[in-house]
Protein backbone atom coordinates (compact mmCIF):
# COMPACT_ATOMS: atom_id res chain seq x y z
CA UNK A 1 0.00 0.00 0.00
CA UNK A 2 1.29 3.28 -0.68
CA UNK A 3 1.30 5.98 1.72
CA UNK A 4 0.47 9.58 0.66
CA UNK A 5 1.39 12.99 2.30
CA UNK A 6 -0.88 14.29 4.27
CA UNK A 7 -2.69 16.89 2.91
CA UNK A 8 -2.84 20.77 3.92
CA UNK A 9 -5.06 21.63 7.07
CA UNK A 10 -8.41 23.28 5.54
CA UNK A 11 -8.31 26.97 6.84
CA UNK A 12 -11.80 27.87 8.73
CA UNK A 13 -12.82 30.95 7.11
CA UNK A 14 -14.41 31.85 11.21
CA UNK A 15 -11.23 30.78 12.48
CA UNK A 16 -13.05 28.46 14.70
CA UNK A 17 -12.04 24.45 15.31
CA UNK A 18 -13.66 21.44 16.66
CA UNK A 19 -9.93 20.05 17.86
CA UNK A 20 -9.47 16.10 18.73
CA UNK A 21 -6.08 14.29 20.11
CA UNK A 22 -5.87 10.96 20.88
CA UNK A 23 -3.51 8.85 22.72
CA UNK A 24 -1.39 6.77 20.62
CA UNK A 25 -2.86 3.24 19.85
CA UNK A 26 -5.64 4.72 22.00
CA UNK A 27 -3.74 4.87 25.30
CA UNK A 28 -4.63 6.73 28.32
CA UNK A 29 -2.89 10.15 28.15
CA UNK A 30 -4.80 11.14 31.69
CA UNK A 31 -3.93 8.97 34.21
CA UNK A 32 -5.06 11.11 37.13
CA UNK A 33 -6.30 14.93 38.38
CA UNK A 34 -2.68 15.99 37.90
CA UNK A 35 -2.81 15.26 34.32
CA UNK A 36 -5.54 17.07 33.74
CA UNK A 37 -5.48 20.16 35.66
CA UNK A 38 -1.75 20.30 33.95
CA UNK A 39 -3.08 19.97 30.30
CA UNK A 40 -5.53 22.83 31.23
CA UNK A 41 -3.25 24.82 32.54
CA UNK A 42 -1.34 24.48 29.29
CA UNK A 43 -4.58 25.42 27.64
CA UNK A 44 -4.59 28.23 29.74
CA UNK A 45 -1.06 29.64 29.17
CA UNK A 46 -1.06 29.46 25.37
CA UNK A 47 -4.69 31.00 25.21
CA UNK A 48 -3.21 34.35 26.93
CA UNK A 49 -0.08 33.75 24.66
CA UNK A 50 -1.62 33.34 21.31
CA UNK A 51 -4.79 35.04 22.29
CA UNK A 52 -6.72 31.96 21.47
CA UNK A 53 -10.60 31.99 22.51
CA UNK A 54 -11.85 28.65 24.05
CA UNK A 55 -15.23 27.61 24.28
CA UNK A 56 -15.41 23.91 25.11
CA UNK A 57 -12.67 21.16 26.14
CA UNK A 58 -13.85 17.48 27.49
CA UNK A 59 -10.66 15.62 28.57
CA UNK A 60 -11.58 11.96 28.52
CA UNK A 61 -9.00 9.04 29.56
CA UNK A 62 -7.23 8.82 25.86
CA UNK A 63 -8.99 11.20 24.46
CA UNK A 64 -9.06 15.07 23.99
CA UNK A 65 -12.35 17.60 22.14
CA UNK A 66 -11.22 21.56 22.18
CA UNK A 67 -13.59 23.94 20.38
CA UNK A 68 -11.07 26.92 19.91
CA UNK A 69 -10.50 29.62 18.02
CA UNK A 70 -7.49 30.97 16.94
CA UNK A 71 -6.26 34.16 18.27
CA UNK A 72 -2.44 35.93 16.94
CA UNK A 73 -0.74 32.23 14.96
CA UNK A 74 -1.99 29.55 13.17
CA UNK A 75 -4.15 26.78 15.24
CA UNK A 76 -1.43 24.48 14.18
CA UNK A 77 1.43 26.41 16.12
CA UNK A 78 -0.56 26.50 18.41
CA UNK A 79 -1.91 23.10 19.25
CA UNK A 80 1.87 21.78 18.55
CA UNK A 81 2.93 24.32 21.47
CA UNK A 82 0.32 22.59 23.87
CA UNK A 83 1.00 19.21 22.78
CA UNK A 84 5.11 19.51 22.89
CA UNK A 85 4.59 20.96 25.90
CA UNK A 86 2.37 18.17 27.41
CA UNK A 87 4.68 15.26 25.91
CA UNK A 88 7.31 16.61 27.90
CA UNK A 89 5.47 16.83 30.82
CA UNK A 90 4.10 12.90 30.97
CA UNK A 91 7.33 12.13 29.83
CA UNK A 92 9.25 13.30 32.63
CA UNK A 93 6.05 12.40 35.48
CA UNK A 94 6.04 8.60 33.80
CA UNK A 95 9.74 8.06 32.67
CA UNK A 96 8.79 7.30 29.48
CA UNK A 97 9.82 8.11 26.01
CA UNK A 98 8.61 8.67 22.60
CA UNK A 99 4.80 9.69 20.88
CA UNK A 100 1.94 10.09 23.44
CA UNK A 101 -0.37 11.21 20.78
CA UNK A 102 -1.97 9.61 17.46
CA UNK A 103 -0.83 11.58 14.19
CA UNK A 104 -1.26 15.43 14.16
CA UNK A 105 -4.79 16.54 15.38
CA UNK A 106 -7.43 16.52 14.15
CA UNK A 107 -9.86 19.25 13.54
CA UNK A 108 -12.70 20.04 11.67
CA UNK A 109 -13.66 23.60 10.78
CA UNK A 110 -16.68 25.23 12.60
CA UNK A 111 -18.07 28.16 9.99
CA UNK A 112 -21.71 28.62 10.98
CA UNK A 113 -23.53 29.49 14.90
CA UNK A 114 -25.49 26.66 14.42
CA UNK A 115 -22.56 24.16 13.71
CA UNK A 116 -20.62 26.07 17.00
CA UNK A 117 -23.48 24.96 18.95
CA UNK A 118 -23.87 21.55 18.07
CA UNK A 119 -20.13 21.20 18.37
CA UNK A 120 -20.74 23.00 21.97
CA UNK A 121 -23.54 20.14 22.88
CA UNK A 122 -21.54 17.07 21.60
CA UNK A 123 -18.05 17.97 23.43
CA UNK A 124 -20.35 18.52 27.03
CA UNK A 125 -22.55 15.44 26.13
CA UNK A 126 -19.12 13.11 25.61
CA UNK A 127 -18.49 11.76 29.10
CA UNK A 128 -22.56 10.76 29.33
CA UNK A 129 -22.12 8.83 25.66
CA UNK A 130 -19.67 7.06 27.44
CA UNK A 131 -21.21 6.21 30.31
CA UNK A 132 -18.86 7.75 32.42
CA UNK A 133 -21.64 10.24 33.77
CA UNK A 134 -25.38 10.34 33.97
CA UNK A 135 -25.72 13.74 33.09
CA UNK A 136 -23.36 17.07 32.25
CA UNK A 137 -23.74 19.28 35.42
CA UNK A 138 -23.65 23.27 34.21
Amino acid sequence: MIKLPRGARVKSRSGIYHIMLRGVNKQEIFHDDEDCITFLDMINRYKEKAELTVYAWCLMNNHVHLLLKEGNEDISITMKRIGVSFVSYYNRKYETTGHLFQDRFRSENVESMRYLLTVIRYIHQNPVKAGMVQQVDL
